[in-house]
């Protein structure tokens, strides 16, 4: 109980320390092993390939005081194009992946994907350890870009999943999505990585069902 003679501010003080919190702090993001892209490309799914949205994990990373990793973005390739199909979950490394905040979100590929991994809208932030818009927030950008089924595989069906493998600012074509805060529509609304797939590759293509072109990154 805090006692009642205490001055307001000092009362202020004792309450908010009071709340346990999980600072973003430099050993922590140093640590850092796993994060949603603060901001895309800019220009729909088209990434420049999984060669171009791995720099962008890179990039980010590093602006955010991260050095000495080996980043990949988790997303698929699908064999077109002349291009050998490629799974995004071979590309990640093996864990442990912690986030900005020192969580660790999953401990194994297999883990990551089961139902027994950290993922959330709390745990799956970006690389500066902000939480990204969801379900319910304005604008809504859980839809994050995969080209992926649930355990982690390039599409086997017939059709684009990925945009022409990263590539394709269109109107036409799609890509699997996931829903970072494990909820909302679509065949899969609680799976961070097969929620759906989206209505066109284009930047406003994707903001319309609730995305930005964002993607999860991986260090491994």
């Amino acid at each position: 109980m805090v006692p009642l003679h205490l001055p307001i501010a000092v009362v202020s003080v004792m309450l908010s320390s009071a709340t346990p919190t999980t600072p973003v702090t430099p050993a922590t993001q140093q640590d850092m092993s796993f994060f949603i892209t603060s901001v895309g490309l800019g220009d729909g799914a088209n990434l420049g390939g999984v060669e171009g949205a791995d720099k962008h994990c890179a990039t980010l990373a590093e602006a955010a005081g991260v050095r000495g990793k080996t980043w990949h973005a988790y997303l698929s390739q699908q064999a077109v194009g002349g291009k050998q199909a490629i799974n995004a979950r071979d590309r990640i490394g093996k864990g442990p992946w912690k986030n900005a905040k020192g969580v660790v979100v999953a401990t194994s590929v297999d883990d990551l994907h089961s139902d027994n991994n950290k993922l959330s809208k709390d745990n799956s932030i970006t690389e500066k350890g902000a939480v990204v818009n969801g379900r319910g927030d304005t604008p809504n950008t859980h839809d994050i870009l995969t080209g992926s089924t649930l355990d982690g595989r390039v599409s086997g069906d017939a059709g684009d999943s990925t945009c022409n493998n990263w590539t394709s600012n269109a109107a036409t074509g799609s890509a699997l999505v996931g829903h970072h805060d494990r909820q909302g529509g679509g065949a899969n609304p609680t799976s961070w990585n097969n929620a759906h797939a989206s209505r066109g590759c284009g930047q406003e293509n994707l903001k319309a069902t609730g995305g930005n072109a964002l993607f999860y990154c991986f260090a491994g």
